[in-house]
């Protein structure tokens, strides 16, 4: 049995979600509330997933494992 357990950290485990392919996304920030002023594109542009880099998901790599 291994004796160094690696907890989930929780706030990244509420902002990003993995994909069966192993890329890491998350939900672009600005588009919940207080967005009249905005323009059309850009609200279009932030209903849509984000996606980590390769070497952010690196990075993460020991938080993104325990994540669902």
């Amino acid at each position: 049995m291994a004796k160094n357990k690696i907890k989930t950290h929780k706030a990244s485990a509420k902002k990003f979600n993995k994909r069966n392919s192993g890329s890491v996304t998350f939900k672009r920030a600005g588009a919940n509330h207080n967005t009249v002023s905005y323009k059309t594109k850009r609200l279009r542009r932030l209903r849509k997933v984000g996606q980590l880099s390769n070497s952010d998901t690196r990075r993460l790599k020991r938080i993104i494992d325990t994540l669902r």
